[in-house]
């Protein structure tokens, strides 16, 4: 299957959410002193609810792999209460794929992401990380 052929499309999305629990905030994950949402919580967020989206519709020898984020982090979010994402297919470029999302907790606008996917061939993408790790005999 050539890459024109796979059906992602710009404009397709999803719309995601997830609790923020003690295990998402910034003292947890080692971002920050405060028990809020975390800023890599929501890098992980988005990049999780990208795949979703566009994953059923790869070829089983093709996954995508995260190569570019950028987060703009804009109110706190207290735990236990829910983040909201809405994450489009922004643009497509061959093997490229960019998405935006906008998160939103019960009160705010919390962020604003954009995110670029590569699809590549796994076997092809695992012999590449073979042939590293190899180079540490």
């Amino acid at each position: 299957m050539d890459m024109e052929e796979i059906p992602i499309k710009v404009g397709m999305c999803l719309e995601t959410e997830q609790l923020v629990t003690p295990e998402l905030t910034a003292p947890h994950v080692g971002s920050g002193d405060l028990r809020v949402y975390a800023t890599p919580a929501m890098a992980m967020f988005v990049e999780n609810s990208c795949c979703k989206l566009v994953h059923h519709l790869l070829p089983d020898d093709k996954t995508t792999v995260g190569i570019e984020i950028n987060v703009r982090h804009l109110a706190p979010t207290p735990v236990g209460m829910r983040v909201h994402a809405r994450v489009e297919v922004a643009s497509t470029d061959g093997a490229l794929i960019t998405f935006r999302a906008q998160l939103r907790d019960d009160i705010d606008l919390i962020g604003e992401v954009e995110h670029r996917r590569a699809i590549v061939d796994i076997n092809r993408f695992l012999k590449r990380v073979e042939a590293k790790s190899n180079q540490d005999d």
